[in-house]
């Protein structure tokens, strides 16, 4: 073959390869340029130290108690580890007056939760946790909410509805 032929081939191959890199891959769903292991998935973690990672475990697990079976004796127990006895009777007080779930201040069970460190001081943590809601008409809102934790228990001492 003559050197332009060769040179011709080569280019013509590495454009096929690049081609095929950028393309979807066959009937599986997944693109070749797509991670498929689980060792570059996205991870989770936290600290059982940590007062907002409690914070964040707590309305993780309450969530998915709600959404699995609904309110019992799991999410009562969830309750009952997670919150100061204060904020408990607190929160049946609340709960009586609104008739609302007084831990995410609204009737249902919210689509997805996010927690965030807010301040600390005073032997107090506070964090923002947004609950996103999809209504019947599939549009989506939000609920703001500052939580309060004792620094010394990590335990949660408050809940507050942000307007």
């Amino acid at each position: 073959m003559t050197t332009s032929r060769v040179l011709s081939r080569l280019v013509l191959g590495g454009v096929l390869l690049a081609l095929g890199a950028s393309a979807p891959a066959t009937a599986t769903g997944h693109r070749a340029d797509a991670p498929v292991s689980s060792a570059t998935a996205p991870g989770r973690g936290g600290s059982p130290q940590s007062t907002v990672d409690r914070v964040a475990d707590f309305y993780g697990a309450y969530i998915d108690v709600l959404y699995d079976s609904g309110r019992g004796r799991l999410a009562d127990s969830l309750r009952g580890h997670y919150l100061t006895a204060e904020l408990r009777r607190s929160l049946a007080r609340w709960e009586s007056t609104h008739h609302k779930d007084g831990v995410l201040r609204a009737k249902g069970v919210p689509m997805a939760w996010k927690v965030v460190h807010n301040d600390s001081g005073m032997g107090h943590c506070w964090t923002h946790v947004t609950l996103t809601w999809r209504d019947s008409g599939e549009r989506v809102h939000r609920t703001h909410l500052t939580v309060r934790s004792d620094l010394d228990t990590r335990l949660v001492s408050g809940i507050h509805l942000d307007v």
